[in-house]
């Protein structure tokens, strides 16, 4: 098995639970909490899990500059060992797909399984102007941005489910929880591309496709499912953000690949 440096940049984790361990990769602008939050109890369970927050999110401190895809794999990778998992399954969202994928490819003894939900190979031209409206007001009005931000994750049907002072309570939240190294993490969405990496990818891999989602179509993320050898493919009736929509059904989906 190779050796790991687990003393160099580790990522700030939460971990819960005791079993085989599943590694949790969350989305640019996110932590896993935001992400992952109403998975890590019951999912905790039965396994072990280790979320890792991205550099300017959570705990993990902000980059001094670009984040580069291979040193995050590699930081996520690191992470895990240093709490104690020789093996697991990475389960990857949004932007964490990527990394996931990637740390896959970099270290297939360590990575033993693949949960690829609302994720990516390239952004398409309509979804890189929805994220480049992102960047853009990311350096403005915190209020503004996050009132984009709640129409692109959001579906619409939950969107329309919320009442007025709901949904400004979710803009009031976004505004308050945006995290420091945001730019850095939106400017890697934007120049990600691990086309050429499904097809090394050699483990049992689960791609969830979110069915509302308004900023990853469900489209780009069965590439996903297309690219790599023996993928199966699930969808998921919800937004771009599953923990709030779908979390029970996510939750399942990630069990019963993991048992």
């Amino acid at each position: 098995m190779t050796q790991v440096d687990t003393s160099a940049a580790r990522l700030a984790t939460t971990v819960r639970g005791t079993g085989p361990a599943v590694v949790l990769a969350h989305g640019a602008g996110g932590t896993v909490q935001a992400n992952f939050g109403p998975l890590l109890a019951p999912l905790s369970r039965t396994l072990k899990v280790i979320g890792a927050d991205l550099p300017g999110s959570g705990a993990t401190p902000r980059s001094t500059g670009p984040l580069d895809l291979d040193d995050l794999a590699d930081r996520l990778v690191a992470t895990a060992v240093h709490e104690g998992a020789e093996t697991f399954t990475v389960v990857g969202y949004s932007l964490g797909c990527a990394t996931a994928v990637r740390a896959a490819v970099r270290h297939p003894d360590r990575v033993t399984g693949l949960v690829l939900t609302s994720g990516f190979a390239v952004l398409d031209e309509a979804t890189r102007a929805k994220v480049q409206r992102w960047r853009t007001l990311a350096g403005g009005d915190r209020t503004s941005l996050a009132r984009y931000v709640t129409t692109v994750m959001l579906g619409s049907a939950y969107l329309a489910r919320m009442s007025h002072d709901q949904r400004e309570g979710f803009i009031e939240l976004v505004a308050l929880t945006t995290p420091a190294g945001l730019l850095e993490q939106v400017d890697l969405v934007l120049s990600t591309d691990i086309t050429a990496d499904l097809a090394s990818v050699a483990v049992p891999t689960l791609v969830i496709g979110t069915t509302q989602d308004q900023l990853i179509a469900p489209e780009l993320t069965k590439a996903l499912a297309d690219g790599i050898p023996g993928a199966r493919w699930a969808t998921l009736d919800s937004g771009h953000a599953p923990a709030l929509e779908s979390a029970g059904a996510w939750t399942r989906l990630i069990e019963e690949f993991t048992h």
